[in-house]
């Protein structure tokens, strides 16, 4: 990907310096220019990092209680539905049925993921607004 390079290229081209000549700057290209070295965000980093998070402790939890018995793990527990529901007791009865196949006790791994879930936002709020320009455009 040579068009993503960034700055001055000085090939094999390039004229030779004598010893004693003055350095010259070669005159830069207006194609060839100097990327950012930040990217913007879409989302916030520390939410998605706590989603991160809560994600692999549900998969490491899920491991543990299924041990032996992987074929009858669910898909997912898909953490922006639990945080639709308004209340813990909505949440815990749909974990519950998420993990009715699990023949370990599930109590303390409901009751610590309601905890998890109580500092974490919806994915919609998540996402960056667009800008005003964008919607003027729509």
């Amino acid at each position: 990907m040579a068009a993503n390079r960034v700055g001055r290229r000085l090939g094999r081209g390039s004229p030779a310096r004598s010893p004693g000549s003055p350095r010259a700057e070669p005159a830069r290209s207006p194609g060839i220019q100097k990327r950012q070295t930040r990217v913007t965000v879409k989302y916030d980093r520390r939410e998605l990092q706590r989603r991160l998070d809560t994600e692999k402790w549900i998969d490491g939890r899920l491991e543990e209680l299924y041990r032996g018995r992987e074929a009858e793990m669910p898909d997912e527990v898909n953490i922006d539905e639990l945080l639709e529901l308004d209340a813990d007791e909505a949440r815990a009865a749909q974990l519950q049925g998420i993990l009715k196949s699990c023949h370990n006790n599930t109590q303390a791994f409901v009751q610590e993921l309601l905890l998890k879930l109580r500092g974490l936002q919806k994915q919609q709020v998540l996402q960056r607004r667009p800008s005003p320009e964008l919607q003027e455009r729509a």
